[in-house]
């Protein structure tokens, strides 16, 4: 539990009990155009890191399975095939606006019956201990405040064998892919921000915020401590994307 004053927001230092609010506002004004903003964050490539990280949670027919930072419902619809009628997906986001963007999505497609929704904060679930067999969050752990508090949450609401997937923008492995993703990232991405979205500074801060993330090696330990164990990761893309996976023994 982070008992500091300040934490960061993208590259600004704010009050702690303010973070929540800045995310806030941020998803807020991209909601209605979250898919088009993972376009032009991940050059469009956003689809093949999820699916890799739906196959790597090895998610089975009849298991329970909380999408956290579900936004517009990418990852639950990859899930709920998976689960099938006997298990079911929990969609939950710490945003109404994303959460219901995500509901509306899904009902269009005529996904229901094995899809709940909850508005959570993932510091402090709010779900029984040893509940579900899979907890994903996918491009929400670096906007999240306390990051130890949501992966010791995570850990608690598993059931033993269970696994923590965290699918997150990361680190380059090498400096060409650095300079050039920075490049891309701070000078390109605002800009297009402006022009797609009429939103230049939310679109800088989600580039500020994938900086101040821990790297792959600096996570893993984070989700040791937390009680996981068997912790890896996977790099995609030269390590501009990782999966991250431990598991509750």
């Amino acid at each position: 539990m982070t008992n500091e004053s300040t934490t960061h927001f993208g590259f600004k230092k704010v009050a702690t009990e303010d973070k929540v609010k800045l995310v806030r506002g941020v998803f807020d004004s991209v909601a209605g155009q979250y898919d088009i903003m993972n376009d032009l964050m991940s050059m469009g490539i956003h689809r093949i890191w999820k699916r890799v990280a739906v196959q790597l949670s090895n998610v089975r027919k009849g298991e329970q399975v909380l999408d956290l930072a579900g936004g517009t419902g990418d990852l639950t619809t990859l899930f709920e095939q998976r689960v099938g009628k006997e298990g079911q997906v929990v969609l939950a986001d710490i945003n109404s606006e994303m959460l219901r963007t995500g509901r509306d999505r899904l009902i269009d497609r005529g996904l229901a019956g094995n899809i709940r929704y909850a508005q959570v904060n993932a510091e402090c679930l709010p779900f029984a201990d040893n509940t579900f067999d899979c907890v994903c969050i996918a491009f929400g752990l670096r906007n999240v405040t306390d990051k130890d508090a949501a992966l010791r949450s995570m850990h608690r609401v598993l059931k033993p064998g269970g696994r923590v997937i965290v699918l997150e923008f990361s680190h380059p492995t090498d400096k060409i892919t650095e300079k050039v993703y920075d490049f891309y990232s701070f000078k390109l991405l605002p800009k297009i921000g402006r022009i797609v979205a009429k939103d230049e500074d939310s679109y800088r801060y989600l580039a500020e915020s994938i900086r101040m993330h821990p790297k792959q090696d600096e996570l893993k330990k984070m989700m040791e401590n937390a009680g996981l164990e068997r912790c890896e990761y996977f790099n995609m893309t030269q390590g501009i994307v990782a999966v991250h996976r431990g598991y509750k023994i």
